[in-house]
């Protein structure tokens, strides 16, 4: 069973060798690619003068385009899972194993989540993350403890469907609009650390707007899409 990890990585100069060398050194039994999301730092030139696996985006096509791009890459390739990877060093491989293992039981997602067995801090991100695991549960009847987790496994028909069709962004409101399509979807506690270097593009205004952009997608504009499903 084929596994590609797919980091999409955009200015991450200062954090992508630390990532690869651990994937590389540490876990050779998975693939990997870099999407790199038209940066304008040395990201792209790091990867090349390393001899890391990379594509190249021309331009900045944010999370959603960088991701799509390693799932059509993961498709023609023929991989039986995918999984979503960040770059700037959050995301621990050591979990990796876990999450695939789950989803030897026949889950089309698998996520990486922080709150199976550990409790919310309190704090303003963690409230946009309750409201859109209740924005969730109210349209679907399903929870997600850890709606916003980015460390996702998909299966070889949930690389297909991300593939291959228009509007499947890598975000919370995805995940509720295939939970009730019938996706299956499991969690599996892990630990994530701090970004270890630069910074994110989610400040404070660009948070609350993402969550009232998630909010308003899950509760009403996922009840309009239609669905191409990939065999």
């Amino acid at each position: 069973m084929k596994c590609l990890i797919i980091i999409p990585a955009f200015n991450e100069e200062e954090s992508i060798e630390r990532v690869v060398d651990n994937l590389r050194d540490n876990y050779p039994q998975y693939d990997y690619i870099i999407i790199n999301d038209g940066s304008s730092d040395r990201t792209a030139e790091i990867c090349r003068r390393r001899g890391y696996e990379i594509l190249d985006l021309p331009v900045n096509l944010g999370l959603a385009g960088a991701f799509q791009t390693g799932l059509k890459y993961a498709y023609r390739r023929g991989y039986d899972f995918a999984l979503q990877f960040d770059a700037d060093g959050q995301h621990l491989p050591e979990y990796i194993g876990p999450m695939l293992d789950k989803m030897q039981e026949g889950y089309d997602i698998v996520i990486g989540s922080r709150f199976v067995t550990e409790k919310k801090p309190a704090s303003m991100r963690m409230l946009g993350s309750n409201l859109i695991s209740i924005a969730t549960r109210m349209t679907t009847g399903k929870k997600v403890k850890d709606p916003t987790s980015g460390m996702r496994v998909f299966n070889r028909r949930m690389i297909g469907e991300f593939a291959l069709n228009l509007n499947y962004g890598p975000e919370p409101d995805t995940i509720s609009y295939l939970l009730k399509q019938g996706a299956t979807i499991a969690e599996v506690q892990v630990q994530m650390e701090e970004r270890q270097a630069g910074e994110s593009y989610l400040n404070i205004t660009r948070s609350v707007m993402y969550m009232m952009r998630m909010l308003l997608s899950i509760l009403f504009i996922q009840n309009f899409r239609k669905r191409r499903e990939v065999r």
